[in-house]
């Protein structure tokens, strides 16, 4: 019956609100126990020697009263959690504490992230899109920032830190690499462009959140035709911040230029054929194991805004080499 499906409906969202709430309430009071363990450490005269025996007597304290979450372990990292967020930050009331918007082990997870700018980032990242721990545990061993940020104009990359990924212009939709871990393929395991597309497609949940904001899923092997011959495109996809089709073509190899006609000959068609209007122009994009950036700046046109060739790996990427690179870019 329908009211039963619309009553059941009011429960179940007034459980979740109340589970925020309780969230929220938890978590500003971890930040108001690291700011009293904070404002005591500062009092003592041997500060290290002090800092350790006060925890461990709040620590016993507490978990008589209120059981194994506050180990002295935790009681840390609720004192790192006021320091990362200090007071500057909120209304400087007594007992008044920022207004925080995930659970209390994701912001465990975001303490562990040591670049200041790259932690807002995954912050932001994570309430506007609300991630789970998992994801973003996922995104970080995945380096979205970096990523991003290597794919980002130097004097753009603070942005990302202030306002996350924003996506106004069809670059700002792309990643390069993309990050297919998930498909759990071995990195040498030979397999066809076939076997990659059905595997995209049964994660495709996965692929989603690897794509980025916005994207929806529309058809694989989307036929065209004319002339009486036949093209399949192995991915559509819609982008509803960019108001345009994606599409997606995939390349087990190394990219060739023949590769990059093809997928013109495709958003040519979309344009021409399929997009509405008032919808913007089609995004293509081949994806493939292997690119000379040469190859790609000789055969796209220099004013290019459709095209785009990206790498995928099947395995995560090494952060210390993307922060490299990162070190690089930011000084070019």
């Amino acid at each position: 019956m329908q009211i039963i499906h619309d009553i059941s409906d009011i429960l179940r969202q007034a459980q979740a609100n109340a589970y925020r709430n309780i969230n929220k309430a938890m978590v500003q009071a971890y930040w108001l126990v690291g700011q009293r363990i904070v404002e005591e450490n500062q009092q003592g005269e041997a500060k290290a020697a002090y800092g350790k025996s006060i925890i461990k007597n709040i620590s016993q304290a507490l978990q008589a009263e209120f059981g194994k979450g506050f180990s002295e372990r935790n009681l840390e990292n609720m004192r790192a959690f006021y320091l990362q967020y200090p007071i500057s930050q909120t209304v400087s009331a007594e007992f008044q504490a920022p207004n925080f918007e995930l659970s209390w082990s994701h912001y465990q997870t975001l303490l562990r992230i040591e670049n200041q700018q790259e932690r807002a980032f995954y912050e932001i990242e994570a309430a506007q899109n609300n991630w789970s721990l998992r994801e973003l545990k996922r995104q970080y061993d995945s380096a979205l920032y970096l990523r991003l940020a290597l794919s980002t104009e130097k004097k753009e990359i603070l942005k990302l830190a202030q306002q996350g990924q924003r996506i106004s212009t069809p670059q700002d939709a792309i990643k390069d690499p993309y990050i297919l871990e998930f498909l759990q393929l071995q990195q040498h395991y030979k397999y066809s462009e076939n076997d990659l597309e059905n595997a995209l497609i049964d994660k495709l949940e996965h692929f989603l959140l690897e794509l980025g904001k916005g994207f929806t899923f529309v058809a694989r092997q989307k036929r065209i035709s004319f002339d009486e011959r036949h093209f399949y495109i192995d991915l559509v996809f819609y982008n509803r911040l960019l108001r345009c089709f994606v599409l997606i073509d995939l390349k087990i190899g190394d990219l060739k230029h023949q590769d990059l006609g093809q997928i013109q000959m495709y958003v040519n068609y979309y344009d021409r054929f399929v997009k509405l209007d008032e919808e913007n122009k089609t995004i293509g994009i081949v994806l493939c194991r292997d690119k000379s950036e040469t190859l790609v700046e000789m055969t796209l046109p220099e004013d290019n805004q459709q095209i785009f060739a990206s790498r995928y790996q099947t395995i995560l990427p090494s952060k210390q080499q993307l922060q490299t690179l990162l070190a690089q870019h930011i000084k070019e």
